[in-house]
């Protein structure tokens, strides 16, 4: 190729997260799309899972043009300007499919202050999940409902993630499942009763399992129900459906719906998921905004996305027969939680209490103490971002 036409190709860079999940898809993606667009080159780096929950996205948005973010950092994208509003790239009809094709909340929850900030590519949220080769081993029955997981527990077996940001995730889910939305107060995080029994029933759970799972986010407790016969069952963590292909890893895992909890029905855990955003300083806004659109593509997400170890947001790649039966079922069997899931607020300012509210939390799982004080740490800490509450439209 000559200098000149060297010199006509257009190099967009992009940061995604630290897993065949997170990177894989990105690089098959961008290579495909090189395929049909040789004028463009994308090159993706990686950051770790806690990096990609903590890094302030107004650095990463200085250096990359394209970046996979978390939805509760809109708010703050939507008081800074640091990602360029797709809504004004891309036809209404490509975002109107994408609305009425989100798994659960996943579309909306990228949607801020009257506009779309990214798509989405990704949908997770915590479910359940087994080694079905065990339970039958040992003669277990899946568990149905809470109380039968704290059953399962006590023999030994069971394991969940319960750093600090699972163990906050995990307190929404308990709230809801006691009647009470997190973050419906401007003054308290949730109600004293609801916040007390919540912690309660997290603590009952805690001290039952090994205590490793105080270091472990859920690819960690994956690795280990899938290298070890240590773990049979996990009540909760964020799906991946990496673990339920053949091949993957050394054993296969099952992925179910959650357990129910009293009346009110199967448990419902907190929204996850990643989407694609393009930098406010990319200097070729509407070719990163086309390959952005192609990612998160019914037929991209469907296929190559999924193929290439994706975990898609668009809905009818869920739907898929193949792309079931080539995962045990993981998408038809956990749909149902994506689509009753939590949306945790985005308002700017909410990620200080995010990277903080778990680890009191956490804390009082491993060491016990007043459930009293737990909720006055969260409080405050609720509080003392309130300066920051300037817009709480969604």
């Amino acid at each position: 190729m000559s200098k000149s036409k060297l010199l006509d190709v257009i190099r967009l860079t992009g940061i995604t997260w630290d897993h065949s999940r997170g990177l894989t898809p990105m690089v098959a993606t961008a290579q495909r799309h090189k395929e049909l667009n040789p004028e463009v080159e994308i090159s993706w780096v990686k950051r770790s899972l806690q990096d990609f929950a903590d890094k302030p996205l107004s650095r990463l948005a200085e250096d990359f043009d394209l970046i996979v973010i978390d939805h509760p950092w809109v708010g703050f994208v939507a008081a800074h300007q640091v990602l360029v509003p797709l809504d004004r790239h891309l036809p209404a009809s490509y975002l109107e499919d994408q609305a009425s094709h989100s798994v659960g909340a996943s579309h909306q929850s990228y949607t801020y202050g009257g506009h779309q900030w990214a798509l989405a590519i990704d949908a997770a949220t915590p479910v359940a999940s087994s080694r079905p080769d065990l339970l039958h081993r040992l003669q277990l029955p899946l568990p149905q409902s809470f109380e039968e997981v704290l059953e399962l527990a006590a023999g030994g077996g069971v394991i969940f993630p319960a750093i600090p940001i699972d163990t906050l995730m995990n307190f929404y889910m308990f709230c809801i499942a006691l009647g009470e939305e997190p973050f419906k107060s401007g003054k308290e995080v949730v109600g004293m009763e609801v916040g007390i029994q919540a912690l309660q029933m997290m603590r009952e759970l805690a001290e039952r399992v090994d205590p490793d799972c105080f270091h472990m986010n859920p690819i960690r407790v994956y690795e280990a129900m899938t290298t070890t016969d240590r773990y049979a069952y996990c009540p909760f963590a964020y799906g991946y459906t990496n673990y339920a292909r053949r091949g993957y890893a050394e054993k296969t895992l099952q992925f179910h719906d959650l357990v129910s909890m009293g009346e009110t029905g199967n448990l419902r855990s907190t929204l996850g998921g990643t989407g694609i955003a393009v930098s406010a300083r990319c200097q070729q806004v509407e070719a990163a905004v086309k390959y952005a659109a192609f990612v998160a593509s019914p037929q991209c997400q469907r296929t190559l996305f999924f193929d290439n170890g994706g975990q898609p947001g668009h809905r009818s790649a869920w739907k898929d027969q193949l792309n079931n039966s080539l995962t045990a079922n993981f998408f038809s069997n956990t749909l149902p939680a994506l689509d009753r899931a939590f949306l945790r607020p985005r308002y700017d300012g909410y990620m200080h209490f995010q990277d903080n509210g778990g680890i009191p939390i956490r804390n009082y799982m491993m060491e016990g103490g007043p459930e009293e004080k737990v909720l006055q740490d969260l409080n405050a800490l609720y509080t003392s971002v309130k300066p920051y509450l300037t817009e709480l439209i969604p």
